[in-house]
């Protein structure tokens, strides 16, 4: 099968494209701290699962990840503290509110109280007029028609002789209970008016605390969401580097006849201006991600102006990588292999970094590493020969 038949396509692989999606993906929001301090336990335990050895335990995420993820947790912290302050002020608030509107409940009961008393007093002495009237008392039949107010009628009742001393007793008991309810029913309303201004205050004052709320909460669930993705990416960070680790140890090991079919020795030609523009880039390109080896191999060379190589690893292996012999290498040129033991994805997709000069190889495994030649072929030479080769 010739090269050239495998010559890719073009633009970012499905398994990229996969990768790219996952980092992307927005994140669900988490306010409680609770469900934070269940994030940064399940971070510990993904990283043991990782099935690597005791060694790699001492792989960390990058300084820039862990301050920014520590400043954003601080933000959040003090936020979080700002949103129970002002949710504490709100409970309060509502608890003064409800006093407020059980007083008004309470006053207006008593007013409806003394209603009820004098309406009864009066019912009661309307009845006895009442039967007064059936039983054919003409006279009492003209006071009520003459009378323009209760006041009036009970005034000339009591003057035309008409009633007997239970129904005097009756009258004046009417006449104290309405003046009683009157001065009762004046202060109740003015105590009742003040408690509808203190209410409408409070309700002002909640809405506005509720607005706060709003506002806290809304920056609380921000930080949240930045808090976890950079918990994210630093999980990421400390796989892809115990990973490494491990892969280096196993290396180590094997390093003596894991020479991979290479042959030859580095020559020290100074590196082409093409290679220079590339090595410069590889120093200034950051990590897209886990898994994306070879999408910044491919941004590098567009970041020095060689266009975009495209595809993954084992298509830069078989269109590009021609040589095995080291006295070919130079400062620039891609090194990759078709496929490898190390991983799942790297049986599948292979594995590329870039020479930089001096025996030492620069990759993206999740975050920029930069390790020798001989220990990058011992560590992914397993299967293929790794080549090299200009790429593009």
């Amino acid at each position: 099968m010739s090269r050239s038949n495998l010559r890719p396509t073009g633009g970012v692989s499905s398994y990229e494209k996969d990768e790219l999606n996952t980092l992307s993906r927005p994140q669900k929001l988490m306010t409680r701290r609770t469900a934070l301090k269940a994030m940064f336990g399940l971070s510990v335990v993904t990283a043991g699962m990782l099935g690597a050895p005791a060694a790699a335990f001492a792989a960390k995420a990058s300084q820039q990840t862990t301050d920014a993820l520590n400043s954003a947790q601080a933000q959040l912290d003090a936020a979080q503290a700002k949103l129970d302050a002002i949710a504490a002020e709100y409970q309060e608030l509502n608890q003064k509110l409800n006093e407020t509107v059980g007083k008004i409940e309470e006053v207006q009961a008593q007013i409806d109280a003394k209603q009820a008393e004098i309406d009864a007093k009066q019912d009661q002495l309307a009845s006895r007029i009442s039967s007064s009237y059936k039983t054919g008392n003409s006279d009492i039949l003209a006071l009520i028609l003459n009378s323009q107010s209760f006041e009036e009628f009970s005034n000339n009742l009591f003057y035309m002789g008409k009633i007997n001393a239970s129904d005097e007793q009756l009258i004046n008991d009417v006449k104290t209970a309405k003046a009683e309810l009157e001065q009762a029913k004046a202060e109740l309303e003015q105590q009742k008016a003040e408690l509808e201004q203190l209410k409408e205050e409070q309700t002002r004052q909640l809405q506005a605390v509720q607005a706060k709320q709003n506002e806290a909460s809304s920056v609380v669930n921000s930080l949240s969401d930045d808090v976890k993705a950079l918990m994210a990416k630093r999980d990421a960070e400390i796989a892809a580097a115990a990973e490494e680790e491990r892969r280096q140890a196993e290396a180590a090991k094997a390093a003596a006849s894991a020479a991979g079919g290479v042959s030859g020795s580095l020559s020290n030609a100074s590196p082409t201006d093409k290679g220079a523009a590339i090595v410069a880039a590889c120093h200034r390109v950051g990590s897209p991600g886990a898994g994306l080896c070879a999408m910044w191999v491919s941004r590098v060379y567009q970041a020095a102006g060689l266009g975009y190589p495209g595809g993954n690893a084992n298509n830069m292996y078989w269109n590009y990588c021609t040589s095995s012999n080291k006295g070919d290498l130079r400062a620039g040129m891609i090194v990759a292999v078709s496929t490898h033991g190390s991983t799942a994805a790297g049986r599948i997709y292979g594995h590329v970094g870039i020479y930089i000069g001096g025996g030492m190889v620069m990759e993206n495994v999740g975050y920029i590493n930069t390790q020798s030649l001989d220990s990058w072929i011992a560590s992914y030479g397993d299967i293929v020969t790794p080549r090299w080769g200009w790429a593009g």
